[in-house]
Protein backbone atom coordinates (compact mmCIF):
# COMPACT_ATOMS: atom_id res chain seq x y z
CA UNK A 1 0.00 0.00 0.00
CA UNK A 2 1.12 3.13 -0.83
CA UNK A 3 2.14 5.82 2.42
CA UNK A 4 -0.84 8.33 1.65
CA UNK A 5 -0.85 10.60 4.91
CA UNK A 6 -3.97 12.80 3.39
CA UNK A 7 -6.26 9.98 2.32
CA UNK A 8 -9.52 11.24 2.11
CA UNK A 9 -8.98 14.78 2.94
CA UNK A 10 -11.07 18.07 1.49
CA UNK A 11 -8.56 20.47 0.58
CA UNK A 12 -9.44 24.00 -1.76
CA UNK A 13 -6.52 25.30 -3.59
CA UNK A 14 -6.87 28.77 -4.37
CA UNK A 15 -4.83 29.90 -7.73
CA UNK A 16 -4.47 26.70 -8.72
CA UNK A 17 -4.89 26.77 -12.71
CA UNK A 18 -0.88 26.76 -13.06
CA UNK A 19 2.30 27.73 -11.26
CA UNK A 20 2.71 27.15 -7.62
CA UNK A 21 -0.65 26.43 -6.84
CA UNK A 22 -0.85 24.04 -9.49
CA UNK A 23 1.97 21.87 -8.24
CA UNK A 24 0.40 22.14 -4.65
CA UNK A 25 -3.05 20.48 -5.65
CA UNK A 26 -1.54 17.76 -7.38
CA UNK A 27 0.94 16.61 -5.19
CA UNK A 28 -2.43 16.74 -2.37
CA UNK A 29 -3.72 14.59 -4.73
CA UNK A 30 -0.65 12.32 -4.87
CA UNK A 31 -1.26 11.87 -1.16
CA UNK A 32 -4.91 11.11 -1.02
CA UNK A 33 -6.44 14.29 -0.64
CA UNK A 34 -9.27 15.56 -2.28
CA UNK A 35 -9.41 18.59 -4.10
CA UNK A 36 -11.06 22.04 -5.02
CA UNK A 37 -8.89 23.76 -7.42
CA UNK A 38 -10.12 27.56 -7.43
CA UNK A 39 -9.19 30.25 -10.41
CA UNK A 40 -10.31 33.73 -11.23
CA UNK A 41 -9.37 33.94 -14.92
CA UNK A 42 -7.88 30.78 -16.54
CA UNK A 43 -10.85 28.17 -16.53
CA UNK A 44 -8.36 26.25 -19.05
CA UNK A 45 -5.70 25.98 -17.07
CA UNK A 46 -7.89 25.07 -13.75
CA UNK A 47 -9.82 22.02 -15.62
CA UNK A 48 -6.63 20.79 -16.84
CA UNK A 49 -5.41 20.77 -12.93
CA UNK A 50 -9.11 19.09 -12.22
CA UNK A 51 -8.06 16.19 -15.33
CA UNK A 52 -4.77 15.26 -13.80
CA UNK A 53 -6.34 15.01 -9.93
CA UNK A 54 -8.87 12.86 -11.15
CA UNK A 55 -6.51 11.01 -13.15
CA UNK A 56 -5.28 10.03 -9.58
CA UNK A 57 -7.97 8.80 -8.69
CA UNK A 58 -9.16 11.71 -6.33
CA UNK A 59 -12.22 13.93 -6.65
CA UNK A 60 -11.90 17.18 -8.03
CA UNK A 61 -13.59 20.12 -9.69
CA UNK A 62 -13.08 23.63 -10.30
CA UNK A 63 -14.75 26.69 -8.11
CA UNK A 64 -14.50 30.35 -9.82
CA UNK A 65 -13.69 33.08 -7.52
CA UNK A 66 -11.71 36.32 -7.04
CA UNK A 67 -10.21 36.04 -3.77
CA UNK A 68 -10.49 39.80 -3.23
CA UNK A 69 -14.16 40.23 -3.05
CA UNK A 70 -16.37 38.84 -0.32
CA UNK A 71 -19.63 37.61 -2.25
CA UNK A 72 -16.99 35.45 -4.58
CA UNK A 73 -15.32 33.95 -1.48
CA UNK A 74 -18.72 33.19 0.29
CA UNK A 75 -20.31 31.92 -2.78
CA UNK A 76 -16.82 29.68 -3.30
CA UNK A 77 -16.81 28.55 0.04
CA UNK A 78 -20.55 27.31 -0.19
CA UNK A 79 -19.96 25.54 -3.26
CA UNK A 80 -16.92 23.41 -1.78
CA UNK A 81 -18.83 22.62 1.52
CA UNK A 82 -21.59 21.87 -0.72
CA UNK A 83 -19.99 19.32 -2.39
CA UNK A 84 -17.45 18.08 -0.12
CA UNK A 85 -19.19 18.68 3.11
CA UNK A 86 -16.19 19.33 5.19
CA UNK A 87 -13.05 21.14 4.83
CA UNK A 88 -9.57 19.62 6.39
CA UNK A 89 -7.31 21.69 4.88
CA UNK A 90 -7.02 25.38 2.76
CA UNK A 91 -4.29 27.04 0.53
CA UNK A 92 -4.08 30.59 0.29
CA UNK A 93 -1.79 30.51 -2.71
CA UNK A 94 -3.62 33.17 -5.07
CA UNK A 95 -1.48 36.04 -6.07
CA UNK A 96 -0.59 38.74 -8.47
CA UNK A 97 1.62 41.27 -8.47
CA UNK A 98 2.35 45.17 -10.18
CA UNK A 99 6.23 45.67 -10.99
CA UNK A 100 6.84 49.04 -10.85
CA UNK A 101 8.69 51.16 -8.77
CA UNK A 102 6.92 53.22 -5.93
CA UNK A 103 6.93 56.54 -7.04
CA UNK A 104 4.82 55.27 -10.41
CA UNK A 105 2.55 52.79 -8.85
CA UNK A 106 -1.28 53.85 -9.13
CA UNK A 107 -3.37 53.30 -6.53
CA UNK A 108 -5.57 51.33 -8.52
CA UNK A 109 -2.75 49.08 -8.35
CA UNK A 110 -1.74 48.97 -4.83
CA UNK A 111 -5.40 48.27 -4.16
CA UNK A 112 -6.23 45.41 -6.64
CA UNK A 113 -2.37 43.81 -5.39
CA UNK A 114 -3.83 44.17 -2.05
CA UNK A 115 -6.73 42.97 -1.81
CA UNK A 116 -6.44 39.52 -3.90
CA UNK A 117 -2.83 38.61 -1.53
CA UNK A 118 -3.77 40.02 1.59
CA UNK A 119 -7.47 40.77 2.29
CA UNK A 120 -7.93 37.64 -0.29
CA UNK A 121 -6.06 35.29 2.37
CA UNK A 122 -8.26 37.06 5.58
CA UNK A 123 -11.44 36.53 3.70
CA UNK A 124 -10.79 32.56 2.69
CA UNK A 125 -9.07 32.13 6.16
CA UNK A 126 -12.07 33.28 7.82
CA UNK A 127 -14.65 31.32 5.93
CA UNK A 128 -12.09 28.12 6.24
CA UNK A 129 -11.94 28.59 9.98
CA UNK A 130 -14.96 28.76 10.60
CA UNK A 131 -16.19 25.31 8.60
CA UNK A 132 -13.09 23.67 10.11
CA UNK A 133 -14.14 25.00 13.84
CA UNK A 134 -17.39 23.23 13.35
CA UNK A 135 -16.00 20.71 12.10
CA UNK A 136 -13.22 19.51 14.73
CA UNK A 137 -10.36 21.75 13.51
CA UNK A 138 -7.66 21.92 10.53
CA UNK A 139 -4.82 23.51 8.70
CA UNK A 140 -4.28 26.41 6.64
CA UNK A 141 -0.97 27.14 4.86
CA UNK A 142 -0.62 30.38 3.39
CA UNK A 143 1.58 31.17 0.72
CA UNK A 144 4.31 34.06 1.38
CA UNK A 145 7.79 34.84 -0.57
CA UNK A 146 11.33 35.85 0.04
CA UNK A 147 10.34 39.46 0.72
CA UNK A 148 8.63 38.24 3.72
CA UNK A 149 12.60 38.97 4.81
CA UNK A 150 13.83 40.99 2.24
CA UNK A 151 12.68 43.47 0.39
CA UNK A 152 12.19 43.69 -3.21
CA UNK A 153 12.49 46.82 -5.19
CA UNK A 154 9.35 47.68 -7.77
CA UNK A 155 7.37 45.28 -6.07
CA UNK A 156 6.55 47.65 -3.28
CA UNK A 157 2.82 46.35 -3.09
CA UNK A 158 3.81 42.37 -3.73
CA UNK A 159 6.14 42.97 -0.93
CA UNK A 160 3.81 44.81 1.26
CA UNK A 161 1.15 42.14 0.94
CA UNK A 162 3.23 39.21 1.52
CA UNK A 163 4.80 41.04 4.69
CA UNK A 164 1.50 41.04 5.76
CA UNK A 165 0.69 37.84 5.15
CA UNK A 166 3.23 36.22 7.78
CA UNK A 167 2.06 38.87 10.49
CA UNK A 168 -1.95 37.87 9.45
CA UNK A 169 -0.20 33.94 9.97
CA UNK A 170 0.79 34.35 13.74
CA UNK A 171 -2.29 36.14 14.93
CA UNK A 172 -4.59 33.42 13.31
CA UNK A 173 -2.63 30.79 14.52
CA UNK A 174 -2.36 32.23 18.05
CA UNK A 175 -6.76 33.25 17.58
CA UNK A 176 -7.37 29.48 15.86
CA UNK A 177 -4.84 27.27 17.79
CA UNK A 178 -7.37 26.66 20.29
CA UNK A 179 -10.18 25.54 17.69
CA UNK A 180 -7.43 22.86 16.58
CA UNK A 181 -6.85 24.99 13.69
CA UNK A 182 -3.02 25.11 12.56
CA UNK A 183 -2.04 28.03 10.45
CA UNK A 184 1.29 28.31 8.96
CA UNK A 185 3.24 29.89 5.93
CA UNK A 186 5.30 28.56 3.27
CA UNK A 187 8.11 31.69 1.31
CA UNK A 188 9.22 30.30 -1.45
CA UNK A 189 12.55 31.20 -3.15
CA UNK A 190 13.45 31.52 -6.47
CA UNK A 191 11.03 29.34 -8.19
CA UNK A 192 10.88 28.72 -12.16
CA UNK A 193 7.13 28.72 -12.93
CA UNK A 194 5.27 30.50 -15.62
CA UNK A 195 4.92 34.21 -14.47
CA UNK A 196 8.64 34.33 -13.00
CA UNK A 197 10.47 32.98 -16.61
CA UNK A 198 8.99 36.59 -17.80
CA UNK A 199 11.29 38.53 -15.55
CA UNK A 200 14.48 37.33 -16.84
CA UNK A 201 15.74 36.33 -20.15
CA UNK A 202 17.52 33.18 -18.57
CA UNK A 203 15.67 32.85 -14.60
CA UNK A 204 17.10 29.45 -13.85
CA UNK A 205 21.02 31.11 -15.12
CA UNK A 206 20.15 34.82 -13.26
CA UNK A 207 18.80 32.74 -9.54
CA UNK A 208 20.73 29.80 -9.52
CA UNK A 209 23.93 31.45 -8.61
CA UNK A 210 23.20 33.42 -5.82
CA UNK A 211 21.18 30.40 -4.57
CA UNK A 212 23.17 27.77 -1.93
CA UNK A 213 21.78 24.70 -3.51
CA UNK A 214 22.77 26.59 -6.90
CA UNK A 215 19.51 25.81 -8.53
CA UNK A 216 16.12 26.93 -8.45
CA UNK A 217 12.81 25.81 -7.02
CA UNK A 218 9.88 24.22 -8.56
CA UNK A 219 6.64 24.00 -7.83
CA UNK A 220 7.09 20.46 -6.11
CA UNK A 221 9.84 22.10 -3.99
CA UNK A 222 6.96 23.81 -2.17
CA UNK A 223 4.12 21.42 -2.45
CA UNK A 224 6.24 18.90 -0.71
CA UNK A 225 6.44 21.73 2.22
CA UNK A 226 2.44 22.75 2.17
CA UNK A 227 1.82 18.94 2.17
CA UNK A 228 4.08 18.37 4.79
CA UNK A 229 2.74 21.30 7.01
CA UNK A 230 -1.27 19.86 6.73
CA UNK A 231 -0.55 16.21 7.39
CA UNK A 232 -0.97 14.84 10.88
CA UNK A 233 3.05 14.86 11.55
CA UNK A 234 2.79 18.75 11.91
CA UNK A 235 0.30 18.33 14.09
CA UNK A 236 2.15 20.57 16.70
CA UNK A 237 3.39 23.02 14.08
CA UNK A 238 1.81 26.70 13.74
CA UNK A 239 2.55 30.18 13.64
CA UNK A 240 6.03 29.02 11.43
CA UNK A 241 7.38 30.72 8.44
CA UNK A 242 8.84 27.85 6.54
CA UNK A 243 11.43 29.27 4.23
CA UNK A 244 11.27 27.22 0.83
CA UNK A 245 14.31 28.56 -1.17
CA UNK A 246 17.47 26.46 -1.12
CA UNK A 247 19.19 29.09 1.16
CA UNK A 248 18.65 31.77 -0.90
CA UNK A 249 17.32 34.63 1.90
CA UNK A 250 19.21 32.84 4.52
CA UNK A 251 22.16 35.34 4.04
CA UNK A 252 22.76 39.02 2.67
CA UNK A 253 24.02 39.78 -0.86
CA UNK A 254 28.06 39.20 -0.35
CA UNK A 255 30.58 40.28 -3.26
CA UNK A 256 32.73 38.12 -2.62
CA UNK A 257 31.87 34.79 -3.80
CA UNK A 258 33.29 31.78 -2.67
Amino acid sequence: MPDLPLLNHFTLVTGASKGVGKGIALEFARRGAHVAVNYNTDEAGAQATVDEILALGCRAFSVRANVGVKSQVDAMFDHVLAEFGTLHTHVNNAGIQTWKPLLELTEQEWDRVIDVNLKGCFLCTQRAALAMRDSGGGAIINIGSGCNKWPFPNLVDYTASKGGIEQFTKVAAVELGPLKIRVNCVAPGAIEVERTQHEAGDYAGTWAPLTPMRRVGVPADIAHAVAFLASPQAEFITGQTLFVDGGLFTRPVWPYQA
